[in-house]
């Protein structure tokens, strides 16, 4: 039961930056990219991989 929870948590987490990412492009488009703009895009997905991580060690 642990491990389905963990699972739907994870798939949920996936989604949320999944939509996150989404409203960024949207934003950037509208309104262009700036230097900013582009180091927190890249630490966003910087701190989303060390999550994958630690979602498919916990799933293992």
């Amino acid at each position: 039961m642990t491990s389905n929870r963990g699972q739907q948590g994870a798939h949920g987490t996936g989604q949320i930056v999944e939509q996150l990412n989404n409203q960024a492009e949207a934003a950037e488009q509208m309104q262009g990219s700036n230097k900013v703009d582009q180091e927190i895009n890249a630490a966003a997905n910087e701190h989303s991989s060390e999550l994958d991580e630690i979602f498919n060690n916990d799933n293992n």
